[in-house]
């Protein structure tokens, strides 16, 4: 068991190895497999390696278990490198070995506890500590352990027998197991004779279900004289049919419960042995018999050869025999009844090398063991043996016997090994490792021992030596290898007997072609010398592919187009992946858009720190760099994008090569692909109402002018105005004003011309609407008015830009002069004057068109001698006497006859004093209505006339009937437009009088009163111009 287990470490170790040296000597630390399921007071081993470390070569283990009711807390068992190491839990079970760490090699330890217990269950930790120059790899393993009860049970009856030889002989045995894990069971009976500390093996039913019969019982289990049966499902039967003296002691089974391991290997958890049978047996003679075993009659010189003189008789201890070994008729040894041996020539020699062995193995089997046969050795061997018995006398008789002849052939020593070479890739790129392992298989185990040396042949079929091991382990670079060997790039080790590795850290391209393992076979000869015996080769090609051949790059970009804000990134692909030995360096260059070359902006060197460029480092302030953890993505994001950051990219790689002696070559250096990105402006949403609108004003009013925006881009946008004007008889618009985004005012060249600088106010009334107002306003401002609007945003430079414009629809503005309402009174009047009297003309203005007006009046007069119209007076608009529209004849001043006067703000009179016949003639009032515009001059607006005053001037003493007769209209007025008024005003009042008579029928027989009634006036009137018409109303006409 104990060697399966160890072959089972050697593979498992060299498996880690293989694996250490396929991870760039990354440290890997590896446990034994679980769960392993043990048995409570079993002895338990668990093993742990350690591969690919640095530093000594006696690595330190230390063992922690994790318990299963406490799976989080560590509980720290035992090391090797402290011996306080233990909690208190297992102190105790440490310090008296019942726990303890056996050390199989420098890197390989087991973990032994002999006591298993059921609190050992849990997870086990094997960890290293570092001897590293830094942390690398994998420094600890785990496995689980449970621990199940001991339910096997082996029962017998334990009696005492007395036998007699060649009688039958039959014992039982019960065997039983209650593991709920699969396990099998294997049991076997055992001879225990006095004075034997071992056992024998009488036979034994495997746990493959196979017998397998003890050595000194293997002859009489194959001549049936021997057996084991199984008759029941716990019933284990031994039989022997004939005992032998030699069968006399204590016969007893033991059963074995075995579990199979994650491994696949087979382990005995518990054995168990039933109580001893004591079996006596009466020997019927004194005879013995003589036999030679040996395990074959051929063998190669330097093997071991065991021959075995075994005696055949009964009650051996009782008796004395001397025995002696016999070869070519001459006695080599002897050893007489109290065991000591006794060599002669140069076996003796032999013997105290070491090389020999003569020893009594028990009373029965004496030994001779040649630890390495000799060509000589080739010949007869017997084996002679005397008893000597003592007589009924007293006398002692030497009976002799010899065995028959054992002819022992030894061949000359032959090399019998082959070899392989494998690696661990046929084609590795530079800078790589590579490992080859060289595997030497022989026919017969342990025959010599192996050098090795590895040899590359180039592609120009010229060998090199790299280095060798010899025979006595000693590693050997050779001149062309040595400074690479001392810097650890080349290492050669021998993993275990028939297992080699070379490897090969940082590969150039010289290193590519065939590599040879040849191994050559070693034995010592007669005087101790080595002496070869054989020698084999084996191969293997590995091409080593140049970086510079695979090295290539790529830029790529998923967004080639971005609008200011956003994000963009760029990726710069580089293959192969990294190799810490041929590092790459990148560099992101950026040509702007009007550049004509490229600058670098940051750069990843080969020792991982960023580095940025002079020129654009204000780059790093919205920019993210990052790789991948294989050093083949370089990404470079770059967020709130401006026009800054517009234009082309490219990304550049050098390839650099670390030497053994740490120092660095540059390789070469590959550029990527052009990358162009373009940074739009954001699609303008902006929209300003576009309306027409026609508007009309009074002069002097105040104009309101809207501009409305719709939808704007972003909240944050801001705006420029610019308001046109567009006179009516004009093709093209003129400036007026312009408000920009930073409220900054802008006078334009029509408000220049226009005078409107003083007039114009502009307001922003919210954040999307405008206005803009005309005061005082003037008929020069019609015209045709809109507004331009710019929209304006900060770029993520926070810089102003302009987005987008866009104008509104026309405002087609009119200004007008005030309406005219002006009316004078057109009532015409008759006047009647002596002479030398004076008379008054009135004028009175009944309706004005503003309440600012002014009024220049003039009186004019046409008389019978002079039809055309003759000015009488004038006082002008601004109370200017003669500065109306015409001159007076009639002089003023103190003397003057006329006698002006303004009794209201809309009556004006004029008296003329002493009349004058002269002054007969129909007169009127002129009015001239007048308003100040925007720019304080006056202007005349409106005229009216007022109605005819007709005057008469009497000479002095005409009577009134002859002024009467002399005016028309006069005559008229009294004598016959009373007559169809009062012609009216009679119908109405029958009207009136029928309706309340039919209303009032019924009312008249109530209260008594009698309707009232109308009699027609009498009217007297003479068509003649002597006497005045005269209406009486008589007393009585109406009652």
């Amino acid at each position: 068991m104990g060697s399966n287990m160890t072959m089972e470490c050697a593979v498992v170790f060299l498996a880690l190895l293989l694996f250490a040296g396929t991870s760039s000597a990354k440290r890997v630390v590896t446990v034994q497999t679980g769960t392993l399921y043990r048995t409570v007071d079993s002895h338990i081993t668990i093993w742990c390696n350690v591969s690919g470390y640095q530093g000594t070569m006696e690595q330190d283990f230390q063992w922690s278990i994790y318990l299963t009711s406490a799976p989080e807390r560590e509980i720290q068992i035992i090391s090797t490198k402290d011996p306080n190491y233990a909690y208190a839990l297992y102190g105790e079970r440490v310090r008296s070995k019942e726990i303890y760490i056996e050390r199989v090699s420098g890197d390989s330890v087991l973990l032994h506890i002999t006591k298993l217990q059921q609190q050992d269950q849990g997870e086990y930790e094997c960890y290293t500590p570092n001897t590293d120059a830094h942390y690398l790899g994998v420094y600890s393993a785990k496995m689980n352990l449970t621990v199940i009860p001991d339910t096997l049970s082996a029962s017998s009856a334990g009696q005492t027998l007395s036998k007699v030889e060649g009688d039958p002989l039959s014992l039982t045995c019960e065997v039983s197991k209650q593991t709920s894990q699969h396990s099998h069971l294997s049991v076997g009976w055992f001879l225990h004779t006095a004075g034997q500390t071992a056992a024998q093996e009488i036979i034994t039913l495997s746990r493959d279900f196979v017998l397998h019969p003890g050595g000194t019982y293997r002859q009489r289990y194959s001549s049936g004289d021997v057996r084991l049966d199984k008759t029941g499902s716990t019933s284990y039967k031994l039989t022997v049919y004939m005992l032998q003296p030699s069968d006399q002691g204590e016969i007893y089974c033991e059963a074995t419960e075995w579990i199979q391991d994650p491994d696949r290997s087979w382990f005995a958890m518990t054995k168990k042995q039933a109580d001893k049978n004591v079996v006596n047996i009466q020997a019927t003679d004194k005879e013995f018999n003589i036999q030679i075993n040996t395990e074959r009659r051929a063998y190669t010189a330097g093997e071991p050869a065991e021959l075995r003189c075994i005696i055949d008789a009964q009650s051996i201890p009782e008796r004395y025999f001397s025995v002696s070994w016999v070869f070519s008729s001459t006695q080599v040894a002897v050893m007489g009844p109290n065991a000591v041996p006794v060599l002669n020539g140069d076996y003796a020699l032999r013997e105290g090398a070491g090389k020999l062995t003569f020893r009594k193995e028990s009373d029965a089997i004496y030994l001779l063991k040649i630890h390495q046969l000799r060509q000589e050795d080739t010949g007869k061997y017997i084996c002679r043996v005397t008893e000597r018995e003592k007589t009924a006398t007293g006398d002692f008789i030497d009976k002799n016997k010899r065995s028959r002849n054992v002819q022992i052939s030894v061949q000359p020593l032959k090399s019998n090994i082959t070899v392989s070479v494998t690696s661990n890739s046929s084609n590795v790129p530079e800078g790589s490792a590579v490992h080859f392992t060289c595997t030497v298989n022989s026919i017969t185990e342990n025959q010599g021992r192996l050098s090795v040396s590895w040899k590359l042949t180039d592609k120009q079929s010229q060998a090199w030596e790299i280095v060798s091991v010899d025979q006595e382990g000693m590693v050997v670079p050779s001149p062309s290898y040595r400074e690479r060997s001392s810097y650890g790039e080349v290492r050669v080790e021998r993993v275990r007997s028939g297992t080699f590795t070379l490897s090969v850290y940082n590969t150039l391209p010289k290193d590519q072609g065939l590599y040879t393992c040849t191994v050559t076979e070693w034995v010592k000869g007669p005087r101790d010398e080595w002496e070869t015996i054989g020698e084999k080769s084996a191969g293997t090609p590995v091409t080593v592919t140049a970086v510079e051949s695979i090295f290539f790059m790529a830029a790529s970009s998923r967004t080639p187009s971005v609008t200011y804000n956003e994000s963009f990134d760029l990726q710069c692909i580089v293959k192969p992946r990294y190799n810490p030995r041929v590092p790459a360096s990148v560099t992101w260059r950026f040509k702007p858009v009007n550049g004509t070359e490229f600058q670098d902006l940051v750069t990843f060197t080969r020792d991982g720190s960023l580095q940025w460029g002079d020129r654009y480092s204000s780059f790093g302030i919205r920019t993210t760099i990052d790789k991948s953890a294989s050093n083949s993505n370089f990404r470079l994001s770059i967020s709130r994008a401006s026009k800054q950051e517009a234009g082309t990219y490219q990304c550049a790689a050098e390839l650099w090569r670390k030497n053994y002696d740490n120092t660095w070559t540059k390789i070469t250096n590959r550029s990527s692909n052009l990358l162009g990105i373009k940074v739009l402006q954001p699609a303008s949403k902006l929209r300003v109402s576009k309306a027409d609108m026609t508007l009309a004003f009074v002069e002097d009013s105040r104009v309101p002018l809207n501009c409305t925006i719709a939808s704007q881009t972003s909240p944050d946008a801001q705006y420029t105005v610019l308001w046109y004007a567009m006179k009516e008889d004009e093709a093209d618009a003129e400036l007026l004003l312009k408000i920009n985004h930073n409220s900054a005012f802008e006078y334009g060249t029509y408000a220049e011309e226009e005078r409107l600088k003083s007039r114009v106010q502009s307001e922003r009334l919210s954040p999307q609407l405008y206005s803009l107002t005309l005061h005082q306003a003037e008929l020069s401002d019609s015209g045709s008015y809109y507004c331009r609007v710019e929209e304006w945003l900060l770029d993520p430079n926070n810089a102003w830009y302009k987005l987008t414009e866009e104008t509104s629809g026309l405002t087609k503005v009119t200004i007008k002069r005030p309406e005219i309402r002006l009316q004078v009174e057109e009532s015409e009047s008759n006047m009647t004057v002596k002479e030398e009297d004076a008379f008054t003309l009135g004028c009175s203005v009944s309706s004005q068109s503003s309440k600012d007006s002014r009024f220049s009046v003039s009186w004019y007069v046409i008389s019978s001698e002079n039809p055309e119209r003759e000015c009488v007076f004038s006082i002008g608009h601004d109370n200017v006497f003669g500065n109306g529209n015409c001159s007076s004849s009639e002089g003023q001043g103190p003397g003057s006859r006329l006698q002006f006067e303004r009794t209201s703000a809309e009556s004006y009179s004029l008296t003329i004093q002493k009349a004058r016949l002269s002054d007969s003639g129909n007169y009127y009032c002129q009015v001239e209505e007048w308003l100040l515009d925007p720019r304080n001059a006056w202007y005349h607006l409106a005229e009216a006339n007022s109605g005819v005053t007709v005057v008469s001037v009497l000479e002095q003493g005409s009577s009134l009937q002859s002024v009467i007769c002399s005016n028309d209209s006069l005559f008229y007025f009294i004598f016959f437009y009373p007559f169809p008024i009062f012609g009216i005003l009679l119908i109405t009042i029958l009207l009136v009088r029928y309706k309340a008579r039919n209303s009032s029928k019924n009312s008249e027989g109530k209260n008594g009163a009698p309707l009232l009634w109308i009699k027609e006036p009498h009217i007297n009137y003479s068509p003649t111009c002597l006497e005045a018409p005269s209406l009486n109303l008589h007393p009585g006409s109406v009652d």
